[in-house]
Protein backbone atom coordinates (compact mmCIF):
# COMPACT_ATOMS: atom_id res chain seq x y z
CA UNK A 1 0.00 0.00 0.00
CA UNK A 2 1.17 3.77 -1.10
CA UNK A 3 2.27 5.62 1.81
CA UNK A 4 -0.74 8.41 0.99
CA UNK A 5 -3.24 5.13 0.91
CA UNK A 6 -2.12 4.13 4.08
CA UNK A 7 -2.26 7.50 5.84
CA UNK A 8 -5.81 8.41 3.92
CA UNK A 9 -8.82 8.04 6.31
CA UNK A 10 -10.28 4.78 7.24
CA UNK A 11 -14.15 4.68 6.46
CA UNK A 12 -15.00 1.25 7.18
CA UNK A 13 -14.04 -0.95 10.17
CA UNK A 14 -14.94 -4.08 10.76
CA UNK A 15 -12.78 -6.17 13.64
CA UNK A 16 -13.35 -9.85 14.70
CA UNK A 17 -17.23 -9.49 13.17
CA UNK A 18 -19.90 -12.35 12.71
CA UNK A 19 -22.98 -11.80 11.30
CA UNK A 20 -26.14 -13.95 11.68
CA UNK A 21 -29.79 -13.76 10.82
CA UNK A 22 -33.39 -15.89 11.96
CA UNK A 23 -34.51 -17.03 15.60
CA UNK A 24 -32.94 -18.98 18.31
CA UNK A 25 -34.28 -22.33 16.66
CA UNK A 26 -32.75 -21.33 13.04
CA UNK A 27 -30.49 -18.83 13.26
CA UNK A 28 -27.60 -18.81 10.04
CA UNK A 29 -24.21 -17.62 9.92
CA UNK A 30 -23.73 -15.42 6.75
CA UNK A 31 -20.33 -13.61 7.89
CA UNK A 32 -17.76 -15.33 10.57
CA UNK A 33 -15.02 -13.15 12.06
CA UNK A 34 -15.04 -10.78 9.56
CA UNK A 35 -11.65 -8.10 9.76
CA UNK A 36 -11.47 -5.53 6.90
CA UNK A 37 -10.25 -1.81 6.78
CA UNK A 38 -11.51 0.32 3.70
CA UNK A 39 -10.15 3.66 3.61
CA UNK A 40 -10.74 6.79 2.11
CA UNK A 41 -9.59 6.29 -1.82
CA UNK A 42 -9.80 2.70 -2.31
CA UNK A 43 -11.47 0.98 -5.40
CA UNK A 44 -12.48 -2.50 -3.78
CA UNK A 45 -13.11 -5.52 -5.85
CA UNK A 46 -15.25 -7.87 -3.63
CA UNK A 47 -15.20 -11.65 -5.05
CA UNK A 48 -16.72 -15.31 -4.14
CA UNK A 49 -18.96 -17.47 -5.54
CA UNK A 50 -23.26 -17.31 -4.89
CA UNK A 51 -23.72 -17.20 -1.16
CA UNK A 52 -20.16 -16.22 0.29
CA UNK A 53 -21.86 -13.44 2.04
CA UNK A 54 -20.86 -10.23 -0.46
CA UNK A 55 -24.23 -8.81 -0.08
CA UNK A 56 -24.38 -8.75 3.51
CA UNK A 57 -20.95 -7.36 3.46
CA UNK A 58 -21.85 -4.60 1.31
CA UNK A 59 -25.06 -4.49 3.84
CA UNK A 60 -22.87 -3.80 6.70
CA UNK A 61 -20.73 -1.41 5.35
CA UNK A 62 -23.67 1.03 4.30
CA UNK A 63 -25.09 0.78 7.99
CA UNK A 64 -21.50 2.18 9.12
CA UNK A 65 -21.51 5.42 6.16
CA UNK A 66 -25.46 5.59 4.97
CA UNK A 67 -25.41 9.51 4.41
CA UNK A 68 -22.26 9.57 2.38
CA UNK A 69 -22.57 6.57 0.23
CA UNK A 70 -24.89 5.48 -2.60
CA UNK A 71 -25.81 1.67 -2.38
CA UNK A 72 -26.70 0.40 -5.66
CA UNK A 73 -28.55 -3.69 -4.19
CA UNK A 74 -28.38 -6.27 -6.50
CA UNK A 75 -32.33 -6.26 -6.99
CA UNK A 76 -31.91 -2.33 -8.13
CA UNK A 77 -34.49 -1.20 -6.09
CA UNK A 78 -36.36 0.54 -8.42
CA UNK A 79 -40.41 1.69 -7.97
CA UNK A 80 -41.37 -0.20 -11.25
CA UNK A 81 -44.77 1.98 -11.87
CA UNK A 82 -42.26 5.25 -11.77
CA UNK A 83 -40.50 6.72 -14.72
CA UNK A 84 -36.47 6.20 -15.52
CA UNK A 85 -36.64 10.17 -15.08
CA UNK A 86 -38.31 9.36 -11.34
CA UNK A 87 -36.40 6.26 -10.31
CA UNK A 88 -33.13 8.34 -11.13
CA UNK A 89 -34.36 11.30 -9.30
CA UNK A 90 -34.79 9.43 -5.99
CA UNK A 91 -31.39 9.38 -5.67
CA UNK A 92 -31.01 12.83 -5.07
CA UNK A 93 -34.35 13.36 -2.81
CA UNK A 94 -31.67 14.08 0.48
CA UNK A 95 -30.98 17.45 -1.74
CA UNK A 96 -34.31 18.81 -1.97
CA UNK A 97 -37.18 19.46 -0.03
CA UNK A 98 -39.98 17.42 0.58
CA UNK A 99 -42.51 20.10 -1.33
CA UNK A 100 -40.22 20.44 -4.36
CA UNK A 101 -39.98 15.99 -4.52
CA UNK A 102 -43.89 16.28 -4.19
CA UNK A 103 -43.86 19.01 -7.56
CA UNK A 104 -41.22 17.14 -9.24
CA UNK A 105 -43.60 14.33 -9.50
CA UNK A 106 -46.54 16.39 -11.68
CA UNK A 107 -43.80 18.48 -13.40
CA UNK A 108 -40.10 18.26 -13.39
CA UNK A 109 -37.60 20.42 -11.81
CA UNK A 110 -35.95 22.64 -14.36
CA UNK A 111 -32.28 21.92 -13.07
CA UNK A 112 -33.02 17.81 -12.02
CA UNK A 113 -34.66 17.36 -15.59
CA UNK A 114 -31.21 19.07 -17.38
CA UNK A 115 -28.70 16.88 -15.19
CA UNK A 116 -31.04 13.63 -15.53
CA UNK A 117 -31.19 14.10 -19.14
CA UNK A 118 -27.58 14.33 -19.43
CA UNK A 119 -27.09 11.43 -17.34
CA UNK A 120 -29.69 9.53 -19.29
CA UNK A 121 -27.36 10.11 -21.96
CA UNK A 122 -24.37 8.94 -20.41
CA UNK A 123 -26.04 6.10 -19.68
CA UNK A 124 -27.92 5.18 -23.33
CA UNK A 125 -31.52 5.53 -21.68
CA UNK A 126 -32.47 8.97 -23.35
CA UNK A 127 -35.36 7.36 -25.33
CA UNK A 128 -36.70 5.52 -21.90
CA UNK A 129 -36.44 8.80 -19.67
CA UNK A 130 -40.61 8.90 -19.38
CA UNK A 131 -41.12 5.21 -19.90
CA UNK A 132 -42.03 3.07 -16.28
CA UNK A 133 -39.04 1.04 -15.55
CA UNK A 134 -41.55 -2.15 -15.40
CA UNK A 135 -41.67 -1.58 -19.04
CA UNK A 136 -37.56 -2.07 -19.51
CA UNK A 137 -35.00 -5.23 -19.87
CA UNK A 138 -33.02 -6.26 -17.03
CA UNK A 139 -29.99 -4.68 -18.62
CA UNK A 140 -31.90 -1.36 -18.60
CA UNK A 141 -32.76 -1.45 -15.29
CA UNK A 142 -29.78 -2.26 -14.58
CA UNK A 143 -28.73 1.53 -15.88
CA UNK A 144 -31.25 2.72 -14.24
CA UNK A 145 -30.27 1.32 -10.76
CA UNK A 146 -26.75 3.00 -11.94
CA UNK A 147 -27.96 6.37 -12.69
CA UNK A 148 -29.84 6.63 -9.27
CA UNK A 149 -26.39 5.94 -7.41
CA UNK A 150 -24.53 8.20 -9.70
CA UNK A 151 -27.18 11.03 -9.00
CA UNK A 152 -26.62 10.47 -5.05
CA UNK A 153 -23.58 12.06 -5.83
CA UNK A 154 -21.80 10.82 -2.60
CA UNK A 155 -17.98 10.28 -2.33
CA UNK A 156 -18.34 6.73 -1.55
CA UNK A 157 -20.40 3.84 -4.07
CA UNK A 158 -21.25 0.27 -2.73
CA UNK A 159 -22.09 -1.74 -5.46
CA UNK A 160 -23.94 -5.23 -5.71
CA UNK A 161 -23.35 -7.02 -8.86
CA UNK A 162 -24.15 -3.62 -10.80
CA UNK A 163 -22.87 -4.43 -14.48
CA UNK A 164 -24.27 -8.43 -14.52
CA UNK A 165 -26.56 -7.48 -16.92
CA UNK A 166 -25.27 -5.32 -19.38
CA UNK A 167 -23.24 -7.07 -22.46
CA UNK A 168 -19.56 -6.68 -21.96
CA UNK A 169 -18.97 -3.42 -23.92
CA UNK A 170 -21.29 -1.68 -21.86
CA UNK A 171 -20.04 -3.20 -18.38
CA UNK A 172 -16.16 -2.01 -19.35
CA UNK A 173 -17.92 1.43 -19.97
CA UNK A 174 -20.22 2.12 -17.23
CA UNK A 175 -18.33 0.48 -14.77
CA UNK A 176 -15.39 2.96 -15.13
CA UNK A 177 -17.59 6.05 -15.19
CA UNK A 178 -18.51 5.09 -11.85
CA UNK A 179 -15.24 4.43 -10.36
CA UNK A 180 -14.65 8.04 -11.96
CA UNK A 181 -17.37 9.83 -10.23
CA UNK A 182 -17.18 7.98 -6.98
CA UNK A 183 -13.71 8.94 -4.50
CA UNK A 184 -14.03 5.35 -2.96
CA UNK A 185 -16.03 2.19 -4.13
CA UNK A 186 -16.70 -1.58 -2.78
CA UNK A 187 -18.16 -3.59 -5.71
CA UNK A 188 -19.39 -6.84 -5.40
CA UNK A 189 -18.41 -8.64 -9.28
CA UNK A 190 -18.31 -12.48 -10.15
CA UNK A 191 -16.81 -10.91 -13.74
CA UNK A 192 -12.91 -11.87 -12.21
CA UNK A 193 -11.45 -9.99 -15.59
CA UNK A 194 -13.52 -6.78 -14.45
CA UNK A 195 -12.21 -6.91 -11.21
CA UNK A 196 -8.47 -7.65 -12.43
CA UNK A 197 -8.14 -4.36 -14.54
CA UNK A 198 -10.38 -1.81 -12.98
CA UNK A 199 -9.90 -2.18 -9.23
CA UNK A 200 -6.75 -1.78 -6.66
CA UNK A 201 -7.80 -4.52 -4.20
CA UNK A 202 -9.57 -7.35 -4.44
CA UNK A 203 -11.19 -8.96 -1.68
CA UNK A 204 -12.55 -13.06 -2.01
CA UNK A 205 -14.92 -14.36 0.47
CA UNK A 206 -16.19 -17.96 0.88
CA UNK A 207 -18.77 -19.12 3.17
CA UNK A 208 -19.05 -15.90 5.15
CA UNK A 209 -14.77 -15.52 5.67
CA UNK A 210 -12.46 -13.88 4.34
CA UNK A 211 -10.29 -15.68 2.54
CA UNK A 212 -8.04 -13.16 0.24
CA UNK A 213 -7.17 -9.84 0.72
CA UNK A 214 -4.37 -8.28 -1.79
CA UNK A 215 -3.67 -6.33 -4.94
CA UNK A 216 -4.81 -7.52 -8.12
CA UNK A 217 -1.42 -7.99 -9.06
CA UNK A 218 -0.79 -10.83 -6.95
CA UNK A 219 -3.51 -12.71 -8.53
CA UNK A 220 -4.74 -14.22 -11.90
CA UNK A 221 -8.18 -15.06 -13.04
CA UNK A 222 -6.70 -18.43 -12.93
CA UNK A 223 -6.01 -18.20 -9.24
CA UNK A 224 -9.21 -16.32 -8.39
CA UNK A 225 -11.37 -19.62 -10.38
CA UNK A 226 -9.88 -21.59 -7.54
CA UNK A 227 -12.02 -19.69 -5.46
CA UNK A 228 -14.91 -20.92 -7.14
CA UNK A 229 -14.36 -24.55 -7.95
CA UNK A 230 -13.48 -25.60 -4.27
CA UNK A 231 -16.32 -27.76 -3.11
CA UNK A 232 -18.28 -25.85 -0.35
CA UNK A 233 -21.68 -25.84 1.30
CA UNK A 234 -22.59 -22.20 0.40
CA UNK A 235 -23.87 -20.16 3.76
CA UNK A 236 -27.28 -18.29 2.39
CA UNK A 237 -26.96 -14.80 1.63
CA UNK A 238 -29.64 -12.23 2.26
CA UNK A 239 -29.41 -9.07 -0.98
CA UNK A 240 -31.35 -6.87 1.47
CA UNK A 241 -31.33 -7.61 5.30
CA UNK A 242 -33.87 -6.33 7.33
CA UNK A 243 -32.69 -5.34 10.98
CA UNK A 244 -35.76 -7.66 12.42
CA UNK A 245 -33.81 -11.01 13.69
CA UNK A 246 -30.38 -10.56 12.63
CA UNK A 247 -27.31 -10.81 15.46
CA UNK A 248 -23.95 -8.99 15.21
CA UNK A 249 -21.23 -10.46 16.81
CA UNK A 250 -17.85 -7.92 17.26
CA UNK A 251 -15.50 -10.15 19.56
Amino acid sequence: MSDKRANSEVLFRLANQSLSYGGQQGRQRVLDDISLCIRRGEKVALLGPSGAGKSSLLNLLHRQQPQSSALQPQGGGLVDLLSVYHNIFIGGLDRVGTLAALWNLLRPLSAQRRAITELAQVLGLEDKLWQSVDRLSGGQRQRVAIGRALFRQQPVYLGDEPVSSLDPLQAQALLTHVLKQHETAVVSLHNRQLALEHFDRIVVLREGRLCCDCPPGELSAGQLDEYYRQESSPIAEQSAPTNEGWVIRTS
